[in-house]
């Protein structure tokens, strides 16, 4: 049992070990780059599952949803984290015995080497920068010994610390950070304040308490957007509270966390009407179908028809900014138009059970007709005289709110990978020595620890070749 679990052991810890387990963390990490996240969007997962019905409930039993938390990747990153630190300690404890052993002596014979040459003046013969040690032997032969080239096996040694110094410091910001996403639509009656209860998706980091969230209140007081001719985003940027801007890969910092602009969209104004008189006015997100702001979305009347609940008012459909044949032409509003069904019955909002507020619950709902196309100042007047009417749209966005106490070192693991990789991809072991007999003859030789292709250039430089002949 002991063999097993010291090779095991020796196993898990080995730089081929290590280098597949950072290739599986790699291929691990991909679903939670092309797929929605949660901690990052739970509108797009929404829209994931209304698109891929069959599909999205399979990947989200595999955790695809929320891969940087799924237990199968806490699994692969543990085990690459215990992989790197038996690789590089051992490693690293070998490189600094390396350090301080002085350079070996000179071999017997030269000529074995793969480098030998005959030194006519050996006052010529350069080893400045090179590690070197002097040894005087009993026959009098004075031999040098010098190499080069230790920073191949640092620049290895930083490499695979700072992926140690980058799993530690995402280790950190998932203990101690936080993220929350929010959908904030314009104006001031729509402004929040930093608290669980106002945000539409959450995580906090197993050492965070809710009681530790920063103090601040964000409003969205102006949206800008500029787009080509086909639709493309050409930038958009986001100001709250009337004079802080930010837009997409350029957050607000503010003190203890950071906000992320994820997206935008509009959000339909409408007032309702009801046959006595009774009027109320909703601004209701749609949420995009395409790039071109194709959004659907719906609005709910509870209140409508006094207390009646089968009386109850809701609409759904679709906001198009360019109006086209069922979709939108641009994502500018050129041509706005919104096309919505009408239903009436109770909404099912007050049975306790927690629903999605872009769709309605239809089963004791009852259609009105077919749909209607509203232009914006149109109004509507349904078949109980009642009447909507389409005001206007607002902005919305969508941010993502994060404090990640793991980012320094996550910055430091990388700038320590920048430094490392070169060294290691560049760095040349290589050795020469000098003998210098009793007799005035004097040879030198040249051995590459490394497969280097310029040592034969570098050999000749630092025995002031060509006035002695290299041979190989």
């Amino acid at each position: 049992m002991l063999a097993f679990l010291r090779n095991s052991w020796r196993q898990l810890t080995s730089m081929r070990t290590a280098l597949t387990l950072l290739f599986l963390l790699a291929v691990a990490a991909i679903p939670g780059s092309v797929l929605p996240q949660r901690s990052v969007s739970a509108e797009n997962v929404a829209g994931y599952f209304r698109v891929h019905p069959d599909l999205a409930p399979v990947l989200d039993r595999l955790g695809f949803f929320e891969v940087f938390a799924a237990p199968w990747f806490a699994a692969i990153y543990l085990l690459l984290f215990t992989s790197l630190v038996g690789c590089v300690v051992p490693r690293l404890a070998d490189h600094v015995r390396a350090l301080l052993r002085p350079p070996p002596a000179a071999p017997a014979r030269f000529e074995r080497l793969p480098f030998h040459t005959v030194v006519e003046d050996p006052e010529t013969v350069n080893f400045k920068g090179w590690r070197k040690l002097k040894r005087e032997l009993p026959d009098g032969t004075v031999t040098v010994s010098a190499e080069k080239g230790y920073l191949k096996e640092t620049g290895n040694l930083l490499f695979h610390s700072s992926l140690l110094v980058i799993l530690v410091g995402v280790g950190i910001g998932a203990q101690w950070g936080w993220h929350a996403n929010r959908l904030l639509v314009q104006g001031p009656e729509q402004a929040f304040c930093n608290s669980l209860q106002q945000f539409d998706e959450y995580g906090l980091g197993p050492m965070v308490d809710p009681g530790d969230l920063p103090p601040f209140c964000l409003e969205l007081t102006g949206f800008e957007a500029s787009f080509l001719d086909n639709g493309i985003p050409k930038w958009f940027e986001a100001e709250v509270n009337g004079d802080r801007k930010f837009r997409v890969n350029h957050p607000l910092r503010l003190d203890g966390a950071s906000v992320y602009l994820l997206g935008h969209g509009y959000a339909p104004i409408l007032k309702y009407t009801d046959a006595a008189g009774k009027s109320q006015t909703t601004v209701s997100p749609f949420l995009p179908l395409d790039g071109m702001l194709t959004s659907e979305g719906v609005a709910a009347f509870p209140d409508a028809n006094g207390s009646d609940k089968a009386k109850q008012m809701g609409f759904e459909g679709l906001y198009l900014p360019t109006a086209g044949m069922g979709r939108s032409n641009h994502p500018e509003e050129r041509d706005p138009a919104l096309m919505l069904m009408a239903y009436r019955g109770d909404l099912g909002l007050d049975v306790g059970i927690s629903e999605s507020v872009y769709q309605l619950n239809k089963e004791k709902l009852t259609r009105l007709g077919d749909a209607k196309m509203l232009k914006k100042g149109d109004t509507w007047t349904l078949d109980d005289g009642s009447k909507l009417e389409f005001l206007g749209t607002k902005q919305w966005i969508t941010i993502s709110i994060r404090h990640d106490p793991g980012e320094p070192i996550v910055l430091a693991g990388v700038a320590l990978l920048l430094v490392g990789l070169p060294m290691s991809l560049y760095g040349k072991r290589r050795r020469v020595w000098l003998r210098l007999n009793p007799d005035g003859t004097a040879e030198a030789g040249g051995l590459p620890r490394t497969d280097y292709p310029g040592f034969e250039d570098e050999f000749k430089k630092v025995t002031q070749w060509p006035r002695s002949q290299t041979t190989s």
